[in-house]
């Protein structure tokens, strides 16, 4: 999380990475308006990463070194959860988002039509739950998943040969 916050209707604090959603103050403003709503960088990049997994069609998230890194620190004690946010990066303005995300998807799916389904279901998530105008979602297809092909995360070879 970088050290930006942007707020609506000008705030004197510092940024902190975050979204702010300033209403009206006063006891005539309606209470879902008064105060502050601050939503974080790494919040939107959950909810678009989540969203992404939702789709059919996408086998995971992140370049190849990007998952490979991943799948050891997740492994690591205390290493970081669940990589929800692994192959996404977003911008948060002050009424605004822009998603990139990085993707794998299943051999045989028209790779276009899964693209359209991901820019779909992010962009709904991320507005319906932040209230930010999503401008841009920008997939990058890092690779293609094939049936055979095993998976680098927790298989058999991580126990080793010989049991």
């Amino acid at each position: 999380m970088t050290e930006n916050t942007t707020s609506f209707g000008g705030d004197d604090r510092p940024d902190t990475g975050a979204n702010t959603l300033k209403g009206r103050a006063g006891a005539g403003a309606p209470a879902e308006t008064r105060g502050r709503t601050t939503i974080a960088d790494g919040v939107v990049a959950k909810i678009a990463g989540m969203a992404t997994r939702e789709v059919p069609g996408i086998h995971n998230l992140g370049a190849g070194m990007a998952r490979a890194l991943g799948a050891m620190r997740e492994r690591a004690p205390g290493g970081g959860g669940t990589g929800l946010t692994r192959g996404v990066k977003v911008e948060v303005g002050e009424r605004q988002a822009a998603v990139d995300l990085d993707v794998v998807v299943e051999y045989g799916v028209p790779i276009v039509e899964v693209a359209g389904a991901v820019r779909t279901n992010v962009i709904g998530a991320v507005e319906r739950m932040t209230g930010l105008e999503v401008v841009e979602v920008n997939i990058t297809v890092d690779d293609v998943h094939l049936p055979d092909e095993e998976e680098d995360e927790g298989t058999d070879r991580d126990q080793g040969r010989v049991r």
